[in-house]
């Protein structure tokens, strides 16, 4: 009878231990429901809760997702998996102070996993009070291939979450301002990502890596300034305009132009352009780092990371030789949750 009883436990943890997060993510409530009756078998296998979490986190169940979460890293403290998935819980619950320390945490034991430093900023952003809801990131209505991206001091990083790719059905092109990513995969029509940059980019100086999870791309700046977002809108076209007689250039379209005219007329508009808030601000601070030395540039970089964004400094003196505390306005108060 032992023998018999022994036989469809070990088949039940066969199929369990086949379902990759590939599996899970073709039908999450199934899975769940196959990983509860593998841990009625095997209640201290710190995998199955590892796997049912994804699953809760697909379902939007936060609560028990990290609930199994915690439940993994009991058995197995050192899963970094199991670490990052009990921080998404936490995020998407609001709870950014335990989710920044647990992503912290998670990247000491895989510091190799760019996953921790999108979620660790993301934390980070939500504790200035910009929150963003990135629960779309698990949506299964939508494509099943998305995106991400973060940023560094001299590039952008984007991560298409595509598994298990050949290189040779990747091709990625990249231009000043423009990204182009085609990606051809064998069961489902090809994902197509085609970007218009905020910024522009040094196209030489641009790779892309093709992982068995993923595929990175990373950018390099042009210039080291922080992206506000990842796409910019389309130039306008200039005004047509029948020019004066002097001043034209040939041409084969019906109209002409006096370029010398609109070129002044664009860098008059430039000049005479009032922005105001933080608009105005951002220009100013750009201004700042693009006029300044190597020291200025270090200063204004050092003192916006380690303090969240809340200190500008241009005094590499000062704060080169300490680390940059957190100091909000006089009318916001830092809170740690």
């Amino acid at each position: 009878m032992a023998a018999a009883a022994a036989g469809p436990a070990t088949a039940q943890t066969r199929f369990c231990r086949s379902f990759s997060d590939a599996l899970i993510d073709e039908d999450p409530q199934a899975a769940l429901e196959e990983l509860t009756k593998a841990l009625e078998q095997k209640p201290d296998d710190a995998q199955y809760y590892c796997q049912r979490a994804y699953c809760h986190i697909l379902l939007g169940n936060y609560c028990d997702a990290v609930a199994d979460a915690k439940k993994s890293l009991e058995f197995n403290p050192y899963n970094p998996t199991a670490m990052l998935r009990k921080g998404i819980c936490e995020y998407h619950k609001k709870n950014y102070a335990a989710a920044l320390e647990t992503f912290t945490e998670g990247q000491k034991l895989d510091s190799a996993d760019t996953d921790f430093i999108v979620w660790i900023k993301r934390c980070q952003e939500a504790q200035n009070g910009k929150y963003v809801d990135f629960s779309w990131s698990f949506n299964l209505k939508r494509s099943k291939c998305r995106y991400d991206w973060y940023q560094t001091e001299s590039q952008v990083i984007i991560t298409l979450m595509i598994k298990n790719v050949q290189k040779n059905d990747v091709n990625v092109e990249f231009s000043e301002k423009k990204l182009s990513a085609l990606v051809k995969l064998p069961a489902e029509e090809d994902y197509n990502l085609n970007l218009r940059l905020l910024h522009s980019i040094i196209p030489e100086q641009s790779t892309f890596k093709v992982l068995s999870t993923k595929i990175e791309i990373k950018m390099k700046k042009s210039e080291a300034v922080r992206w506000e977002k990842l796409e910019g809108e389309e130039e306008p076209k200039p005004k047509q305009f029948v020019a004066d007689v002097k001043n034209l250039y040939p041409s084969s379209s019906l109209y002409t132009r006096n370029w010398d005219k609109l070129v002044g007329e664009i860098k008059e508009e430039e000049k005479n352009e009032k922005l105001e808030g933080d608009a105005a601000l951002n220009k100013l601070f750009q201004q700042i780092y693009s006029d300044g030395s190597d020291e200025v540039k270090r200063a204004m970089n050092k003192s916006f990371m380690e303090s969240g964004g809340t200190v500008l400094s241009t005094n590499w003196s000062d704060v080169g030789k300490r680390k940059v505390e957190i100091n909000p306005p006089d009318d916001m108060e830092w809170k740690k949750y």
